[in-house]
């Protein structure tokens, strides 16, 4: 099968030729119709992920972790799948067998459910880690309707799908970005919208919200400098997230609580946001669809910095052989 995989950790991502993975007992294989680029999947291959995930644990390595496709083997035992199944789900970062490739092989009790009707396998393939890690990311900040939430690095999947949960809970969203994301982020729910190219951050923060916020969510920052520049804008007894582990090491203000985030992955969890985004309450916002030749190329301008939306790589286009 064809596969993005590196060889040596800080390897380079390149398109290799692999066997095809064999689910064992209590597994299935999935023919991938649909992978999509997370930034953990260029950080695990770096080994920058710190303690959010580990470094790949055997190489070759196959790249990436969401993925939608149809079951095509089944393993011994108990399963609760059929071949035929349209599915999608995300891999663990430590499975044998990644997203990037033509086949992956994963736990049936894992993170994977069956695609609902009316959801897009692209849409699918796009939310399982954005979309999981944005609903938990709002119950860990717990804001309460009417408080405010910023949220640094909105214009990502992550932060696309968190904008649009948290506007549903009447929370007033602040969407800091990179450019001039003004209308793309009010369609999705934000209140305001700040450019952290246009200045300082604390001056576009006071004049878009002068009482404060009661809550930062920073998909962004992994200097705990950084971090804690955006969370001297949140109130004492306001929380600050991060999702690049950045919070440990940082001085918040007094009264400010600091969490590292980490995404506790399920298939409840998949089948309430699939049923939010098949019912259109929840828009998955698919940037860019490539070919997997392309995916070296995509993880690289991820890394680089400045995500809209998410990148969905075609591996088999549903009806193609």
């Amino acid at each position: 099968m064809r596969a993005i995989a590196v060889g040596a950790l800080r390897g380079d991502p390149v398109l290799v030729e692999l066997p095809k993975p064999e689910p064992r007992p209590g597994e299935v294989r999935v023919r991938v119709e649909y992978a999509s680029l997370n930034p953990l999947d260029w950080q695990v291959v770096d080994g920058s992920a710190g303690d959010l995930a580990p470094a790949p644990p055997s190489f070759p390595f196959v790249v990436g972790v969401d993925y939608a496709g149809r079951v095509d083997m089944i393993g011994g035992g108990e399963n609760r799948f059929r071949v035929g199944d349209a599915v999608f789900g995300r891999a663990g970062v430590t499975d044998a067998c990644g997203s990037y490739g033509e086949y992956l092989c994963v736990p049936h009790d894992s993170a994977i459910t069956l695609v609902p009707r009316g959801l897009d396998p692209r849409a699918a393939a796009a939310l399982p880690s954005a979309g999981m890690a944005a609903a938990q990311i709002l119950e860990a900040v717990a804001p309460r309707g009417h408080d405010t939430l910023l949220v640094v690095g909105a214009a990502g999947g992550i932060g696309c799908c968190l904008t649009q949960l948290a506007r549903a809970r009447d929370v007033r969203v602040i969407a800091a970005v990179r450019g001039d994301e003004r209308s793309r982020m009010g369609s999705l729910g934000a209140a305001a919208t700040v450019d952290l190219t246009a200045g300082p951050s604390a001056d576009a923060l006071s004049h878009a919200c002068p009482d404060g916020i009661d809550a930062l969510a920073d998909l962004a920052s992994a200097d705990p400098d950084a971090f804690a520049a955006h969370a001297a804008a949140v109130q004492p007894g306001g929380i600050a997230l991060s999702t690049r582990g950045a919070a440990a090491g940082a001085r918040l203000p007094e009264g400010v609580r600091g969490v590292d985030f980490r995404l506790d992955p399920s298939p409840v969890l998949l089948d309430v946001l699939a049923a939010g985004a098949a019912d259109g309450v929840l828009r998955v916002l698919v940037d860019a669809e490539l070919p997997l030749e392309e995916a070296p190329q995509a993880l690289e301008r991820n890394r680089a910095g400045g995500a809209r939306g998410k990148t969905v790589i075609v591996l088999h286009a549903p009806g193609r052989c």
